[in-house]
């Protein structure tokens, strides 16, 4: 450990995606992570169904994707509101979401986590949190029979919509009550028509089923104006009730894997950091599950948090760099609660809706708007508040095709350390004298780029850039098209990676 009186650098309560993420990005750097969960073992149930362009871009950018394609199915549609989308032609190497239950994800990510030395322990609690200046208590409630105590320098909330690092911490959590009630369950249905695509509008309500796997389908029920307990079980006759409401028949379900019920409840922490402790996904923001933006929107929170937390741990970056989590994070989560309830609107029964879906629909046909929805379900088009005029500033870089002096690579074979880079495509000596002072923390690689013109969402096509400084995240922390600013690279690296070395 190297820190006095620590058991381990970072708590992470949570072992869910976002915790798994989180865990796996501070191993990468080296920093020691304790997981903890409230469960005994997984539930198997699979809330999330998939996974949109830049979290498989993420997980190319640690060389681990092939792992999760290997037992996923790809697919070229999404949706916005039950309405289609057109994913083809976008601007990525992977344009397409794939589907993959989140238990599978869980399994795959667990077995990247232990190759990394992550430890988890199951059945443990959060059950009190103790902050001063060096670090964070956690008391964990365990099967044992006294509590159990952790001493980390940081503890990171990863554990769900109810999240009792939130409460403990003292975190508001504003926002919208839900309005409706759904119901899911993973069931046989056999006599399901074939040609049912995916979801049918009834007056009180809506109801969709998609295959997951052979022989089972994920059927949703969702009915408006009326909201059940949080605390009332969800049971597989209240699902066949449901769905005999609205769709006049059950087509013979049977055999549930499990059963769960949703709201359309919307709300975000109201800061994601408290001192040493801090939020990401559900934790942080829950809202209605359209377009499958949720398990997406954690994994990219733990991955924006990750390098941050990683580098204050290790000493190489001022506490203040935890900040622009929040600051980067906290925007993007409010833009999915916005987009999803848009669509929770969309999807509710009605003459008048009916007609502002025909609208909807007919406009989702225009390049533009497709594009523009695509861009933000995907998040492929976030560009985070970064110093910095150059188009690529502040968004995720595009992995084009390099070539070096050791062959041909790609700009997300250069993220696979999960360390910052500094890509000079013009073979700049002033680049390489700016970066001297942060050559511990930065890899400089010089490269040639394949292509004159670089796709970037939202924008098409624009001029390959002479350098570019990538954050850990893929995201650019500065950007120079022609003649390199080198003062401005100066400030970028001091701001985002701590001070130069001295001498």
């Amino acid at each position: 450990m190297g820190h006095t009186g620590m058991d381990t650098d970072v708590v992470i309560a949570g072992a869910g995606p976002t915790g798994l993420m989180l865990a796996c990005e501070l191993r990468l750097a080296g920093v020691d992570v304790v997981v903890v969960e409230r469960l005994a073992e997984r539930s198997g149930e699979s809330r999330a169904g998939g996974m949109h362009s830049r979290t498989l871009e993420v997980l190319d950018q640690r060389g681990v994707l092939d792992r999760f394609l290997a037992v996923g199915e790809l697919t070229p549609v999404g949706h916005f509101s039950g309405i289609w989308l057109d994913f083809d032609g976008f601007e990525s190497r992977h344009p397409h979401p794939l589907m993959l239950l989140q238990s599978t994800f869980e399994r795959v990510q667990e077995e990247w986590a232990a190759e990394l030395g992550v430890r988890v322990r199951w059945s443990s609690e959060v059950s009190g949190i103790h902050q001063d200046e060096a670090g964070v208590t956690v008391e964990l409630r365990t099967a044992e029979a006294a509590p159990t105590t952790l001493r980390a320098r940081y503890l990171v909330g990863c554990d769900g919509g109810r999240s009792t690092v939130r409460k403990l911490s003292g975190i508001a959590f504003p926002g919208t009550p839900a309005t409706m009630t759904a119901l899911l369950g993973d069931v046989e249905l056999p006599d399901l028509p074939e040609d049912f695509i995916f979801m049918r509008r009834c007056p009180d309500g809506h109801f969709s089923a998609f295959a997951l796997e052979p022989g089972w389908h994920r059927v949703i029920t969702s009915e408006y104006d009326h909201v059940a307990d949080r605390d009332e079980p969800a049971t597989f006759e209240q699902l066949r009730e449901s769905l005999i409401r609205l769709a006049g028949t059950d087509f013979g379900m049977r055999s549930p894997k499990w059963i769960s019920r949703f709201g359309d409840a919307a709300r975000q922490a109201a800061r994601y950091r408290e001192g040493r402790v801090m939020l990401a996904g559900d934790a942080a923001h829950i809202h209605y599950p359209a377009g499958g933006q949720g398990l997406n929107m954690g994994v990219q929170d733990a991955v924006n948090l990750g390098w941050k937390l990683a580098s204050v741990v290790r000493g190489r970056a001022p506490e203040s760099l935890l900040d622009s989590y929040h600051t980067e994070r906290h925007l993007v989560g409010e833009r999915v609660l916005q987009n999803t309830r848009a669509q929770a609107a969309l999807a509710r029964p009605g003459a008048q809706m009916d007609a502002l879906r025909e609208v909807f629909g007919s406009l989702i046909v225009f390049d533009e708007v497709n594009q523009y929805l695509r861009g933000m379900i995907s998040a492929l088009d976030i560009r985070y508040p970064v110093d910095g005029n150059h188009p690529l500033a502040g968004r995720r870089v595009p992995d084009a095709d390099l070539k070096t002096p050791d062959g041909v690579t790609r700009v997300y074979e250069l993220l696979h350390a999960a360390r910052p880079v500094l890509l000079d495509l013009r073979g700049s000596a002033e680049v390489a004298a700016a970066v001297e002072g942060w050559a511990d923390r930065v890899d400089l690689v010089e490269a040639r780029s394949e292509d004159d013109h670089w796709p970037v969402p939202a924008l098409g096509e624009i001029p390959a850039p002479a350098a570019l400084l990538i954050r850990p995240d893929g995201h650019v922390a500065w950007a120079a098209g022609g003649a390199p600013d080198t003062s401005g690279l100066r400030t970028a690296l001091g701001t985002w990676f701590g001070p130069a070395l001295r001498g």
